[in-house]
């Protein structure tokens, strides 16, 4: 089996990045954050949750930056304070200094400079790959979650 490479593994993160985003396309801020599922998760939650997310496995893993402070309990939980712009703007500025990170480094297998609390020290191939699974999970949840909001189904 062949290595992926920079652009294709970037390309496949970004097409889960752009399906969860598709997500909330067309939705106002209720819709975004109704509850319809028992665990109380919303479409609005999970795009805070991968914002962090990012932040955690390129800024803090891959750069050295300081943690962020955050658990999974709370992080998909959307304070009433902020709007869907606020939300997705997040996500879309965490995404694009993610796709910066990645394209300034010199090798995939550069390895983190953190380690994940739970993975320890990977390479920048791992996080592209770790990030691209953990996205396309809560892609499949956000498509879940938008069906029963309003009926809405496919990519977008």
């Amino acid at each position: 089996m062949r290595d992926l490479d920079r652009a294709e593994l970037v390309d496949t993160l970004d097409f889960y990045r752009g399906v969860v985003g598709g997500k909330l396309a067309g939705l106002n801020r209720e819709q975004a954050t109704a509850q319809v599922l028992p665990s109380g998760t919303t479409l609005l939650g999970i795009v805070q949750h991968l914002t962090l997310v990012e932040d955690e496995w390129f800024r803090h893993c891959f750069l050295g930056e300081p943690a962020l402070e955050w658990d999974s309990d709370t992080s998909f939980r959307v304070p009433d304070t902020a709007s869907l712009d606020d939300v997705l703007g997040a996500y879309a500025r965490a995404c694009d200094r993610s796709r910066a990170i990645v394209a300034a480094a010199a090798s995939l297998d550069a390895p983190t400079a953190a380690a994940h609390w739970y993975f320890g020290i990977t390479s920048l191939r791992y996080v592209l790959w770790h990030m691209t699974k953990e996205t396309a999970r809560h892609a499949g949840h956000a498509d879940v979650l938008r069906e029963l909001t309003d009926g809405a189904t496919g990519f977008a």
